[in-house]
């Protein structure tokens, strides 16, 4: 029976679907997270009688015909990029990007990776570095004698002392824009690297080439909606439940078949 296979594959589709709402409200705390939503499309058709078939000797055409849908498919799990909320930390290395965009950081094979998380760290050479200790490209190097660091909108980043009345320039964050965001590939950690789908990096200043300002003392908080995320979570946990019952109904209909005498 088609409806044991049809069945099956909204039951598979309804668990995909909660394992990404899963992951969402996992990541309610994660600096920079956007939600990702599970996408489907139905599979082919078996084309028992096809619309335009003549059906008589007159002529006469079938106006719709009879195609028997097999179920559904994952599609995708796109991400919804939206703008999570900055909130206030205070932290001299802490940045949030305000608008699009992306900081570009180094793996340790030296490929290049990007990130919205802006909690950034001070290693024991006075290197920037993410939580993680990748440096952020390009490199920069506070000295240890500084006192204090300034970053304005444009990624300038100023070191003050105590001996010196101005501020130093350190350097400038670049950030990184793609044409297609949503074809990053994500990696774990907050990072995403570059594919087919989303294009090279086009890297240019904080503010310019439609890209966001950085916000020092902030952080950008994660964009998941929990009331949004609870209620599709139910709505996939009937459509689970609906699906099974197909099933039962299915078999039910299969045992009858067999007592047939």
């Amino acid at each position: 029976m088609r409806a044991l296979k049809i069945a099956a594959t909204g039951m598979s589709a309804q668990q995909m679907r909660v394992e990404v709402i899963s992951n969402n409200l996992s990541n309610m705390s994660t600096t920079g997270y956007n939600a990702r939503r599970a996408e489907f499309a139905d599979l082919h058709y078996q084309q028992v009688a096809r619309a335009g078939t003549v059906n008589a000797a007159d002529g006469t055409m079938l106006p719709t015909g009879i195609q028997l849908g097999l179920g559904v498919r994952p599609s995708a799990v796109s991400v919804h990029l939206s703008q999570g909320a900055l909130s206030a930390t205070g932290g001299d290395l802490d940045i949030a990007i305000d608008g699009a965009g992306y900081l570009e950081v180094t793996l340790p094979s030296g490929q290049a990776a990007y990130t919205r998380d802006g909690g950034l760290k001070r290693n024991a050479e006075g290197l920037i570095v993410t939580s993680d200790g990748l440096p952020v490209s390009p490199e920069i190097v506070i000295p240890p004698e500084a006192r204090s660091i300034s970053i304005n909108a444009d990624g300038e980043v100023y070191a003050y002392f105590a001996e010196a009345a101005e501020a130093q320039l350190l350097g400038q964050f670049t950030m990184a824009g793609f044409t297609n965001p949503k074809g990053l590939e994500a990696l774990g950690s907050n990072l995403f690297t570059v594919t087919e789908a989303s294009g090279p990096a086009i890297q240019s200043t904080p503010g310019q080439d439609g890209l966001g300002t950085l916000r020092q003392g902030y952080l950008e908080d994660s964009s998941v909606d929990a009331v949004r995320e609870i209620t599709d979570l139910i709505e996939a946990q009937r459509g689970y439940e609906l699906n099974s019952k197909v099933i039962s109904a299915a078999d039910q209909m299969l045992a009858a078949t067999s007592q047939v005498r």
